[in-house]
């Protein structure tokens, strides 16, 4: 799973490296009520983990793509995981 956050959005993809397909992938796009942006990480977080156990995906390698293990990124990991995903 890796991770693209901006200043706006954060996104979030399933991608099986040995046929470099994306297996699913959820985004801040798809979410449409506002908030801070921690409660939006964590809603994409959720949203992915199911997407991927929908896509029979288990268990992933969690890639945050050069950015700090802390904030968004972090809310994003802890709600993947608590939607059921391990890595």
């Amino acid at each position: 799973m890796t991770v693209f956050r901006s200043n706006k959005q954060i996104y979030a993809q399933v991608i099986d490296d040995t046929t470099g397909k994306t297996l699913a992938a959820a985004s801040s796009l798809k979410v449409i009520d506002g908030g801070p942006k921690k409660e939006i990480a964590a809603k994409v977080g959720e949203t992915i983990a199911k997407n991927a156990q929908e896509a029979g995906v288990h268990a992933v390698v969690f890639d945050r793509n050069g950015y700090l293990y802390h904030g968004r990124v972090k809310e994003l990991a802890d709600a993947a995981r608590r939607g059921g995903l391990k890595f």
